[in-house]
Order: structure tokens, then C-alpha cells, then sequence
């Protein structure tokens, strides 16, 4: 998938559905949101709940490191790629991310800002250019949001604590092309 097509949906529906088990799935299915975050299943299901993430006409981006029964290795980005119709892969690891994007899937990394330290590591990371995007969280700090958006170079979804329009409007108006919540009521703004 092309990211121009991915960019295009977030642009076209801001909030994505971070789904964490069924029940949300179903809610998620029935919301705007263009793009759906699955950060559950197992190996045994992940092909199913892509495949109705689709049939809904909704972009599905499988966040790897969560799905019960894969490895942190490049065979599972393979399975991922070639076995269901995720358009993408989310992951905390670099040389996954930078895997995924080279099949053609959607590559977003995910990285947790806890310090100044992690927002160096960051940078040094997105330096090796492996994803197509990153995830950054906590997205509810719209000042952190602002500074890291206009000094690199990928589009930025904000994600965790994002509960309410607030939220939503702060890290949008900082800079994120979206933002992704597990929060039902953000769905549906």
C-alpha cells in the first residue's frame, strides 16, 4: 500500500480506532474512523479480524509486538504480509519497522517518550529511516508534540491518554496527522 493512500485516510478521518479486544472491534467497525489499530489477537485469528477490519472498508495495521503467538522477527512480518490483508504493521522495533516497509506494508514505529533521553533515541533511530511513520506516546502534550513535529522529518500519529476532544484538538493543532485512541467516545467525535 502506498503511504500517500494511508496519509489520505488519516487526513480524511483524523482519530484512529486502537482496538484491544472484540467487543471494541465491533464499536470500531461501526465508527468513521478510517484506519483501524489492531493490538490484539493471536496468530491464530489475526487473518480473520484483518479480514473484517477490510469488510468494513477500514485500513487494518496490525501492532505486531501484540499479537499473541508472533515473534519479534522478520518471519512474522513475512506471515503478516503474505498470509493477511493488513495494509501495515506497528512495532516498537527498528529493524521490524524497516522489514515491513521494505514488503511493501505500511511501517510505523511506535515510541514511548518517557524522557529527554527517549526523545534522543528516538531521533537517532528515525535517523536510519526504517518506517513510514511513527507513533509517539503519550500523545496528550501538545508542547513535546509541537517541537518533535517540526524538527523530523515523518508524519506523527499521537497516541495513548488521548481522551477527549481536547486531546484530540491539542495534538492535531501541534502537528500530528492523527491521532489513535483505545478510547470508545474519541471513536466517535
Amino acid at each position: 500500500m502506498a503511504l500517500s493512500v494511508f496519509l489520505d485516510a488519516l487526513y480524511d478521518c483524523p482519530v484512529v480506532a486502537s482496538v484491544k479486544d472484540e467487543a471494541g472491534l465491533e464499536r470500531a467497525l461501526a465508527s468513521q474512523c478510517r484506519v483501524g489499530f489492531l493490538l490484539f489477537g493471536s496468530v491464530l485469528n489475526i487473518a480473520a479480524l484483518v479480514d473484517r477490519v477490510k469488510g468494513a472498508s477500514k485500513l487494518a495495521l496490525v501492532h505486531l509486538d501484540l499479537v499473541e503467538g508472533l515473534a519479534q522477527r522478520d518471519v512474522s512480518v513475512d506471515f503478516l504480509a503474505r498470509d493477511t490483508r493488513a495494509d501495515g504493521v506497528i512495532t516498537t522495533r527498528p529493524q521490524l519497522a524497516r522489514h515491513a516497509k521494505g514488503l511493501g506494508l505500511i511501517s510505523l514505529q511506535r515510541f514511548f517518550l518517557l524522557d529527554s533521553m527517549a526523545v534522543e533515541n528516538m531521533r537517532k533511530t528515525l535517523e536510519q529511516d526504517g518506517c513510514d511513520l511513527i507513533e509517539v506516546l503519550p500523545g496528550a502534550m501538545p508542547k513535546v508534540l509541537r517541537g518533535l513535529t517540526a524538527s523530523i522529518r515523518k508524519p506523527v500519529i499521537a497516541g495513548g491518554l488521548i481522551c477527549d476532544k481536547e486531546d484530540v484538538t491539542g495534538a492535531l493543532a501541534a502537528g500530528a496527522v492523527a491521532v489513535s485512541s483505545t478510547s470508545e467516545d474519541v471513536w466517535f467525535l
